[in-house]
């Protein structure tokens, strides 16, 4: 059984930054630690990628910060962590779930048998539509969150949004 890590959108923005929070920086060292623990080449990340036109779309119509606009400070994977996903395949998402992902996971479980971690930001929107996501391609390959390397938007929606995933069979960890 291959077990694979995902780590979301930890990026500036997201940690210290745009749409940055203390809950965000407060689980830096936990992820790296988790990180470490998988072999490179069992490591996944996704990235949260907007255009400049963000303000224009729907999300930007909803949620009116510019971030993770490509190619600016905010959009990179914070330095620290970017060093340890050395090697890692790494998705461009322009929403909260990437299908991308979900197509390639599909057909990586088509072939042999895997399991997934997912770690990172933001646990009620990224973390918790790409965990989802997975469940709904891949409904019999075990998906878990790691609690203590996820944040939310607010303490109230990480901790909303790890009920979501149970109730999902999602397994929690570490809440």
């Amino acid at each position: 059984m291959k077990k694979l890590l995902i780590v979301i959108d930890m990026q500036n923005d997201f940690i210290d930054a745009a749409l940055g929070t203390k809950e965000a920086v407060a689980i830096v060292e936990a992820v790296k630690e988790k990180i470490r623990s998988y072999p490179p080449e069992n490591i996944i990340a996704t990235m949260d990628t907007h255009g400049e036109n963000y303000m224009e779309t729907q999300e930007g119509k909803y949620l009116p910060v510019p971030h993770c606009i490509r190619g600016s400070e905010g959009w990179q994977i914070r330095a620290d962590i970017a060093e340890l996903l050395h090697g890692a395949k790494i998705y461009e998402k322009p929403t909260f779930g990437s299908t991308a992902l979900a197509a390639d996971l599909k057909d990586i479980s088509e072939k042999e048998e895997i399991e997934l971690e997912l770690v990172g930001l933001c646990t009620d929107i990224c973390v918790v539509s790409n965990a989802l996501l997975l469940k709904a391609v891949m409904p019999e390959v075990k998906i878990s969150v790691d609690a203590a390397c996820c944040a939310g938007v607010t303490p109230e929606k990480h901790l909303a949004a790890l009920e979501t995933m149970r109730s999902c069979q999602v397994q929690v960890l570490n809440s």
